[in-house]
């Protein structure tokens, strides 16, 4: 029996840092968004003006759906790049199945702001992709809409956020019973009747996971969208950015936080338990 001082000892640090690095700064960042700024000082006057400020202000909807588009764009295009492959490193790829493992991994080992400025050479209109396309005689002339725009922000955060997608679906399918599709195959199922009924059912709680990372850390990315969106791919996060920065409105990018926050929180509690439900037991 572990004696009360132990279980002290045990519970007290962990639940310390997470009350000093977690709670705190988000009770700090609620009673910031129920704060004003008058002439450029913070004013501690209770109100809900930041919350009906954005509200009736439509920028911040826009910039929100136009946030959350982006973000399912780069979870279908995720999902599509890293399924087939974890499929085929799960059920195909043997012999070298941890090489290939190691592979979709290493991206995740390079520092994000250098895969960003890469992308960013690639697709400029002196860069890699305009000057293969101007040799083939496809284009004459660099193409503009490449860079600073909304397809180079999912192009760029579908590159950095597919291995997070890939890992939890890989982990599924190597979760699911070989047996079981023994069993399929000897009552005449065909292969592809076999995943449909078989592999894909109990991958789904994988396949749930990697979207909820692709479309959470998509959501919440603000430096693609500074690097090679420009205006037209400015994101909800450069918003909070801006409004703690050279806006100097801390309450209402406290607000537009704090709106965000419960936004991922409900996805994630729908995700879960959409998983528990889907779970293979």
């Amino acid at each position: 029996m572990y004696t009360r001082l132990y279980k002290l000892m045990v519970t007290v640090p962990p639940l310390g840092w997470v009350a000093i690095f977690l709670i705190a700064p988000y009770a700090f960042l609620f009673c910031f968004s129920l704060w004003t700024v008058q002439s450029q000082t913070i004013v501690h006057h209770w109100n809900l003006d930041n919350y009906r400020q954005m509200v009736e202000n439509p920028v911040y909807l826009q910039v929100l759906l136009r946030s959350m588009r982006i973000a399912a764009a780069v979870t279908l295009l995720s999902l599509a790049l890293s399924f087939p492959l974890a499929y085929f490193l799960s059920f195909h790829a043997v012999a070298r199945k941890e090489l290939f493992y190691q592979l979709v991994i290493i991206p995740l080992w390079v520092s994000y702001l250098v895969r960003a400025y890469a992308w960013k050479t690639i697709l400029g209109s002196d860069g890699v992709l305009n000057a293969m396309l101007m040799y083939a005689g496809i284009l004459h002339a660099p193409a503009s809409f490449l860079l600073y725009s909304p397809f180079a922000v999912v192009l760029t955060l579908t590159h950095i956020y597919t291995p997070f997608a890939f890992l939890p679906i890989y982990a599924s399918l190597e979760h699911i019973p070989r047996n079981l599709l023994e069993a399929s195959q000897d009552l005449g199922a065909s292969r592809l009747r076999a995943f449909w009924t078989v592999i894909f059912p109990l991958a789904l709680p994988g396949v749930i996971a990697g979207a909820t990372f692709a479309f959470v850390l998509s959501l919440g990315d603000f430096l693609s969208p500074l690097l090679i969106g420009g205006p037209s791919g400015i994101m909800i996060s450069n918003i909070v950015v801006s409004l703690f920065g050279a806006a100097y409105d801390w309450p209402l990018g406290a607000a537009v936080s704090l709106s965000m926050l419960v936004l991922v929180v409900l996805l994630l509690f729908a995700t879960e338990r959409m998983e528990k439900r889907l779970s293979f037991r």
